[in-house]
């Protein structure tokens, strides 16, 4: 489980990146893949939502929900055989220590969960992720829906030598173990993508701060990241940013044209380096900040009345010199002082040169998130 496993698989890092979008079924597309060709892999399968008839809100308007004919199966047997073996299939094409990941509701997640371990999959956690703004139960006959279950499982029990970045997961949470609660808003805003007249291009479209989380979590640079329900290519997007391979399923040629254009918009960074570190806690960790684009890799932040200067790192670490981990840890370092309150202590330069403490950054992110 080390952050470093690159040398530990004894697998030579790719001087290429996989980026391929296929288009078809998920289970004919899913055989054809070469056995133990990928290192990680993400399902957002169908939730088989059973919707009867239309929802609507208390002014009468329709809830646009999920009603397309991929998320519909006859009974739960059929969507039971059709989860079996999707999951047989990534399995068979997840190298030995790879992991998988699936996300869904209460409509399947218990589903696939028993499925996941009937195909050979061992579970290594379940990540509940908490909606910051859910949708609204408008009939008021059930509590508000605001969570989505994840699976993190690795593909054979007896592997240890899974990707997990705990290190980077510690630094990006203000060094604080990493829990499996991740708070995070749905997508929406300038993020979700919408045609011209303003319709969602994709009625399931995941928020890239989720897959960026995982992907930080469980890959590396270079790992080839396999998603058999590609929708509008969340995970492409996120995996070509951080500089991961992937390869994507999509039934619909419509969502692989949307997915298609919006990756090649996606600019890779050119520091995808994770560092671990030590520390405290911090309600809205820095990690957020990077994540949420309030401060982005490779932003330089600038150290009080000292001038030093630091460099931003994917997971949230930074580096100033030869020091390098958390905002606290570093600050520190470069101050020989037992321990700085990063939050003060670091700043980073707004558009007309006035300096910004990152304190600011967090409390305007914490609004946003808690409002």
């Amino acid at each position: 489980m080390s952050e470093h496993m690159a040398g530990a698989r004894g697998v030579s890092r790719p001087t290429f990146l996989t980026q391929d979008i296929l288009v078809g079924d998920a289970l004919d597309r899913l055989s054809e893949l070469e056995p133990g060709s990928v290192d990680a892999a993400f399902a957002d399968p169908p939730y088989n939502l059973q919707l009867e008839g239309n929802l609507f809100r208390p002014n009468q308007t329709r809830v646009d929900g999920v009603d397309d004919a991929w998320d519909q199966f006859d009974s739960f047997a059929e969507y039971d055989d059709f989860t079996r073996r999707w999951l047989a299939l990534v399995r068979r094409a997840l190298k030995p220590n790879g992991t998988l990941w699936v996300i869904g509701s209460y409509h399947n997640i218990f589903r696939v969960g028993t499925a996941v371990q009937d195909v050979g999959f061992w579970i290594l956690n379940d990540v509940v992720w908490v909606k910051t703004n859910p949708m609204p139960n408008f009939r008021g006959r059930r509590f508000t829906n605001a969570h989505e279950t994840m699976i993190w499982a690795v593909a054979d029990r007896s592997r240890t030598d899974y990707t997990f970045n705990y290190k980077s997961m510690k630094v990006f949470n203000d060094d604080l173990q990493h829990r499996s609660d991740w708070t995070l808003p749905i997508c929406s805003g300038p993020e979700r993508l919408r045609d011209a007249e303003g319709t969602k291009l994709h009625p399931t479209q995941k928020p890239e701060a989720l897959l960026n989380r995982l992907l930080l979590a469980s890959t590396l640079p270079g790992d080839t990241v396999l998603d058999p329900f590609f929708g509008s290519g969340t995970t492409g997007a996120v995996a070509k940013r951080l500089g991961r391979g992937f390869i994507g399923i999509e039934r619909e040629e419509s969502y692989a044209k949307i997915a298609r254009r919006r990756i090649a918009d996606v600019v890779p960074l050119r520091d995808v380096t994770q560092i671990g570190s030590e520390g405290r806690p911090k309600r809205i960790p820095f990690g957020a900040l990077v994540e949420a684009g309030h401060v982005k890799v490779g932003d330089e932040l600038i150290g009080g009345r000292d001038g030093v200067r630091a460099r931003v790192h994917v997971d949230g670490s930074i580096r100033a010199g030869d020091h390098k981990g958390s905002i606290h840890k570093v600050g520190a370092a470069v101050r020989n002082q037992a321990a700085c309150n990063g939050w003060t202590y670091w700043h980073i330069e707004s558009d007309d040169g006035t300096l910004v403490p990152i304190d600011a950054l967090r409390e305007t992110l914490r609004r946003a998130m808690y409002a």
